[in-house]
């Protein structure tokens, strides 16, 4: 492998670790951003479960106006719930159709997944890297 070939490789590598990067920042930021607009308009109600695993449940509820609700994406931060189970959710009163989450949880739930996708995302482009680095040595020296 020539010193060209092997130095656009690793840059594209920290290219993509820099990618990665930026993906975690905006799950983050995307967490703070629907708690925003949750808060600027909160509501609260009881919701019943309807439907959970690890990664959504989707809920119902019914609205001050009499109106039953099922949020399209699902709540935010939908760990530890169960088919069944009645919760307290906040959800924007603007917009009961879109952005709910169980009360008392928040956007900081969002930075250890994020985090953890980012370190991830890291260790695997510095071993590619070093791999890369260790292809080019003993292409040189053999």
């Amino acid at each position: 492998m020539t010193p060209t070939v092997q130095r656009r490789i690793q840059l594209s590598l920290v290219v993509l670790g820099v990618l990665v990067t930026l993906i975690g920042a905006v799950i983050v930021a995307g967490a703070f951003r629907n708690d925003s607009k949750i808060d600027a308009n909160r509501a609260t109600a009881v919701a019943e479960v309807i439907a959970a695993d690890r990664l959504h449940a989707a809920v119902n509820f019914v609205t001050p106006d009499g109106v039953l609700r099922n949020p399209k994406l699902g709540l935010l931060y939908p760990t530890q719930l169960a088919t069944g189970q009645r919760i307290l959710v906040d959800y924007d009163a603007s917009d009961p159709d879109t952005l709910a989450r169980p009360a008392g949880r928040n956007g900081s739930l969002s930075i250890t997944p994020a985090v953890s996708i980012v370190a991830a995302g890291w260790v695997v482009v510095i071993v590619l890297m070093v791999s890369v680095a260790e292809i080019g040595r003993r292409g040189r020296r053999g």
